[in-house]
């Protein structure tokens, strides 16, 4: 338990910042796995369209602290291959 003003307004600052941090989370992850979805369901249309709006929110993820720049780099190279892969397997 605080025993401080300051620790109080701490605990204040912290459940605000953690409500913000879940969002920003839940967002990219809910944006990554729709686009996983349509690459699943081998909707190529569906998977082009959802691209450009995933490749933005990891970014936005890398901004926001949620995810390092690096693994920001991973995820956004091997969605982006299994795209190409998926195009290449529809138009073949």
């Amino acid at each position: 338990m605080a025993n401080t003003k300051s620790a109080e307004k701490r605990i204040r600052q912290i459940k605000r910042a953690t409500i913000v941090n879940r969002s920003n989370a839940s967002r990219f992850k809910t944006q990554v796995k729709k686009f996983r979805k349509a690459l699943e369901g081998k909707d190529v249309k569906a998977a082009q369209a959802l691209l450009q709006p995933t490749l933005s929110v990891v970014d936005k993820a890398v901004q926001k602290g949620v995810i390092t720049k690096n693994n920001a780099s991973r995820v956004k190279s091997r969605l982006t291959i299994r795209l190409n892969k998926l195009q290449s397997g529809a138009s073949a």
